[in-house]
């Protein structure tokens, strides 16, 4: 019984982590897009070139970070929340 609680919980804790990291491919669409969209107003008008670039890596820096977050949290629901999942129902059952 025991056995398949801790089961269970490395299972959801595995499960949780791929759903996290599922998060990783909104950013890579939202950069690529971003950078197509700065390269057509690029070749429109060269002179905003500057600008238009300035605003293009904000832009990707702060979609990034969404990733990032993922990242940490497909981390943390991998080698953190386990042992800790199990000490919860260690002391629960004592």
């Amino acid at each position: 019984m025991l056995e398949l609680a801790i089961g269970i919980i490395l299972g959801g804790c595995a499960l949780g982590a791929g759903m996290a990291m599922i998060a990783g491919i909104g950013p890579g669409i939202g950069e690529g897009n971003a950078v197509a969209k700065a390269c057509e107003a690029i070749g429109r008008q060269p002179e905003s070139q500057g600008a238009v670039t300035t605003t293009m890596l904000m832009g990707c820096a702060i979609a990034e970070t969404t990733g990032l977050y993922a990242l940490v949290i497909a981390i943390l629901l991998i080698f953190l929340a386990p042992g800790r999942f199990v000490d919860i129902l260690m002391n629960a059952i004592a």
